[in-house]
């Protein structure tokens, strides 16, 4: 009896790391262009300066500049690709959870993170320094559907194994 009220109450919580995902990119991309790319540089800033310093690689501040400015833009995509892989398990678990499984999973969950990401970019429309792009719509759903293949393999170990899913 309280183990059934509990999954009651627990199974719809599994959707808050989902929506706290859509919160985080929401408000990534919130952001203005410059902050955005001020934001982008900085991250390239330090995976540059840590390969030198780890490498031992002897880079001048220009060397270091150089390297920066040719990683910028990979490592901006880089993290719209991760950022929506993120939402994808975190979405794609719970309904899991909730029994879909298979192809409704990947059509589910897909059609609700890029559907999330096409409206993501419809919002840049309106953000200072910012603009909608179906490149970026593309390369989220790149993020997607890998998170939602992780998450069915997952979830296909869980039943081969001594896990199970909480159906």
């Amino acid at each position: 009896m309280i183990k059934a009220f509990l999954r009651a109450i627990l199974k719809p919580l599994s959707f808050l790391p989902a929506l706290a995902m859509m919160y985080v990119i929401y408000g990534f991309s919130a952001q203005d262009g410059t902050t955005s790319g001020n934001l982008s540089y900085k991250v390239s800033e330090i995976i540059v300066e840590t390969a030198n310093e780890a490498f031992d690689l002897h880079w001048t501040a220009q060397e270091e500049a150089q390297y920066i400015q040719k990683i910028q833009h990979p490592v901006r995509k880089l993290a719209h690709m991760t950022e929506y892989f993120l939402l994808a398990v975190s979405l794609a678990l719970p309904l899991y959870v909730y029994g879909l499984r298979g192809i409704w999973l990947t059509l589910v969950a897909g059609a609700i993170c890029v559907g999330f990401a096409a409206l993501d970019a419809y919002h840049q429309l309106f953000v200072s320094g910012r603009g909608a792009s179906k490149r970026d719509v593309a390369i989220d759903s790149i993020g997607i559907f890998a998170g939602i293949i992780v998450t069915r393999i997952i979830g296909w170990m869980g039943r081969k194994t001594i896990f199970r899913p909480l159906c």
